[in-house]
């Protein structure tokens, strides 16, 4: 498949640069796969396709503020280094800029030295392996000295850090926010256990290579970037209850898609319709942790996810390549021209659709 099969026309001001005021007033477009029926609505009102029994898995992981702004200390130069993922203690595999200046042996200091970086080596895609020098706890030094690593489309600045963070978020280590869940309110999250539906919570720590474009025409040939993932016995408890029990694993954004069949692969699982499936024919999901970097594009066969609430992405993404995987291509660039036409708000602090 061609790269430029996944293309659409976005005007640029529908690229939503703030967030909402109300979470969870954000607008919802609901696909209703079976009849390609579309239905405009509010997130909150999510509750009325939901029902018990069914299984929200919810991805926990929590960005850091991994933008940090310094100075090269022999020559003064400004120097911006964004964290991507630890690899040792004190050491992080980075993005920097710019780069030419920052060969190995090269010292950062950022906060007038409250924070030290020594570049090690360079390593691919031009990345630098910086060890970090400081006093202290590294987590508070980093909320003291770093800014939210935004996606390169919002040029706006965020006023309140936390809204670039899910009211979830737990596990410290993202470079980027899940999005998908950023619509959730905890009322909506209690109205909805309420409703007897069950929350699953798994990590994978988002990396900015989620933003990187496909650069190769054929899509088959794109190799993608690696994430570390977990889920617990206690997630997978959850998942395996509704599974056995016919309700539906509805999956958070492409982050807890891209987790769940992940395991589901390596695990051999696959999908079981109905209340009346065997459960006997239903292999359990078990408890993981690793690097992925699956690729899903249209082909792929889902093992694990029912129903998928996702953000609006940019066209050639590998996110659309995976929504258009969980329907069909050009369903989904039919729903983003309606989604244009009736002026949604798209990307990270955009609207929401949910392909039930």
């Amino acid at each position: 498949m061609d790269v430029k099969d996944f293309s659409f026309e976005l005007p640029e001001e529908l690229i939503a640069q703030d967030p909402i005021e109300k979470r969870d007033e954000s607008r919802l477009l609901v696909i209703h796969r079976s009849s390609g029926e579309l239905e405009h609505r509010r997130f909150h009102d999510i509750t009325e396709y939901l029902k018990p029994g069914d299984c929200l898995v919810i991805n926990d992981t929590k960005v850091i503020p991994a933008r940090l702004l310094g100075v090269k200390k022999d020559t003064g130069a400004a120097v911006e280094v964004l964290l991507l993922k630890s690899v040792a203690p004190k050491t992080w595999e980075c993005l920097v800029k710019p780069g030419k200046k920052l060969r190995p042996g090269a010292v950062v200091s950022f906060g007038d030295g409250l924070l030290t970086g020594e570049i090690m080596e360079v390593v691919e895609d031009g990345n630098r392996i910086v060890r970090f020098e400081f006093d202290g706890i590294w987590e508070e030094v980093l909320d003291q000295l770093g800014e939210m690593p935004l996606p390169p489309y919002i040029t706006h600045k965020l006023k309140d850090k936390d809204r670039y963070q899910t009211v979830y978020a737990k596990n410290s280590g993202s470079a980027a926010a899940p999005t998908a869940g950023l619509h959730f309110t905890n009322e909506l999250l209690a109205e909805i256990e309420a409703m007897g539906v069950k929350i699953a919570r798994l990590t994978l720590h988002v990396g900015l290579g989620t933003f990187r474009p496909v650069k190769v025409e054929k899509i088959e040939e794109h190799h993608m970037h690696t994430e570390y993932y977990e889920i617990s016995q206690e997630a997978c408890d959850i998942i395996n209850e509704a599974r056995l029990n016919g309700g539906r694993v509805i999956s958070v954004g492409t982050t807890s898609t891209r987790t769940l069949e992940t395991v589901g692969t390596a695990q051999g699982l696959h999908r079981v319709y109905g209340t009346d499936a065997d459960p006997s024919d239903i292999k359990l999901i078990q408890p993981a942790s690793g690097w992925t970097n699956i690729f899903i594009y249209p082909g792929y066969e889902f093992k694990v996810v029912d129903s998928l609430i996702t953000n609006f992405h940019l066209p050639e993404s590998t996110l659309i390549m995976l929504v258009s995987a969980f329907y069909n291509r050009q369903s989904v660039l039919d729903a983003y021209a309606e989604a244009v036409k009736e002026r949604y708000r798209f990307f990270s602090f955009g609207d929401s659709m949910f392909l039930e």
